[in-house]
């Protein structure tokens, strides 16, 4: 039997292309079986189908992989910014329950101060801003250059003359920080927010790392001015508004304070300074000068943008004939205003009303020392020149050069 055996098997391996099944004699007494060849054939892609397949695949990554990352980034920096700004809150908290949170002359010593509550690994002086931080930073449609923020007038909204500093903590933030010598501590105040009340601070949540872009990894508190552009400059005639002021927030200067700015290099020419009440002199002083505020021209670009309307005409008469007239101004577009555009301006705006108004300086005087301005409102659009520099209820709007 085994012979016979041996003999079917070897016949059939030489027999390849055979597709009846290996036979095997019956053992005595029982019944045939048979096992099944395996076939000589296999079963494979072709190469289309693995490079279709490939190429769906990297459709499919193309799409996915960028929002993965995005979305984990979003959720890092916001982790770090969290986790950073309660660190920080605790230890200034601490300097304030101590007692120790006010009382500084520069930013310098206070920071030397706080690097007892909170681990500092370098701090650096207000030349040497970018040992501590990066060079750039791009903020609202503008790269904003670090090392014009050496001081609290340039880096912060109101001018506390103290030294900006650059400070980089043991958890990876690196900071730009510049201290309030007005700062009140309040030691039996659980609710005292003491990181508002004392400094002004740029931090960035990934050190050096990319993209250093405000809004991602790179926060501020409420007291750092506007970075960047308020509005996309190419909506604008390519100017960049960099703060809309209230009158509130910029005041009125006396004559002599008026000639004070002029004699300092501020533009403004001392022959404007007849007032006690002078709005327009503390715009220019609040925008760092003349040169800082928009001409009419730029005004009207403005205009042309809240109005959507190309068709606004060039500006009126001499501003003294208006006066003579009787005019407020000469009215040059009918159009309705668009209010989300002109949101910024509005919230602003002291004038009241219900309806939407605001009016903003222009940095040209007439004749006879009669400053321009641009009214806007719902409906219409005009040159301004009622009132001259002591209206309290025209915006400052600073523009960055």
């Amino acid at each position: 039997m085994k012979s016979n055996l041996t003999k079917t098997i070897n016949q059939n391996e030489i027999n390849h292309g055979a597709t009846e099944p290996l036979s095997c004699p019956p053992l005595e007494g029982g019944p045939e079986f048979s096992i099944p060849r395996r076939g000589r054939k296999r079963v494979a892609f072709t190469l289309a189908e693995v490079l279709i397949t490939l190429a769906i695949i990297g459709v499919v990554a193309a799409i996915t992989i960028p929002s993965l990352v995005k979305n984990y980034n979003e959720k890092a920096w916001e982790t770090g910014r969290s986790v950073f700004e309660k660190r920080l809150e605790e230890a200034v908290k601490q300097l304030n329950t101590e007692e120790k949170l006010a009382g500084y002359s520069s930013t310098m010593d206070f920071v030397n101060e706080l690097k007892n509550k909170i681990k500092i690994t370098k701090i650096c002086d207000s030349n040497e801003l970018t040992k501590c931080f990066e060079n750039t930073i791009h903020a609202n449609y503008k790269d904003v250059d670090i090392t014009e923020f050496q001081n609290a007038g340039q880096f912060t909204k109101e001018n506390w003359g103290t030294e900006t500093v650059g400070v980089q903590f043991a958890n990876g933030v690196n900071a730009l920080i510049a201290y309030n010598p007005n700062t009140e501590q309040q030691p039996f105040n659980n609710q005292f927010s003491a990181t508002a009340a004392s400094m002004a601070i740029l931090y960035d949540v990934s050190g050096n790392k990319n993209p250093n872009t405000l809004g991602k990894d790179i926060n501020m508190n409420g007291n750092v001015k506007s970075l960047g552009c308020m509005i996309s400059p190419d909506l604008i005639g390519g100017i960049c508004i960099s703060q809309i002021l209230a009158p509130s927030a910029y005041g009125a200067l006396t004559k002599a304070q008026c000639e004070e700015i002029a004699d300092n290099g501020y533009g403004n020419n001392k022959s404007y300074c007849t007032s006690d009440n002078d709005y327009w002199a503390g715009a220019v002083k609040a925008c760092g000068g003349v040169s800082n505020m928009p001409n009419m021209n730029e005004l009207l670009e403005l205009a042309k943008y809240i109005y959507e309307d190309d068709d606004i005409k060039s500006e009126p008469n001499d501003a003294v004939e208006m006066m003579t007239i009787g005019l407020r101004g000469l009215e040059i577009s009918t159009t309705q205003m668009n209010t989300d555009k002109a949101a910024q301006f509005i919230a602003a705006s002291p004038i009241s009303g219900d309806h939407s108004a605001f009016l903003i300086w222009s940095n040209e005087v007439g004749s006879d020392s009669i400053v321009y301005s641009r009214y806007f409102d719902y409906g219409s659009t005009m040159v301004n020149t009622i009132g001259g520099n002591e209206r309290s209820d025209t915006l400052a709007v600073c523009i960055d050069r």
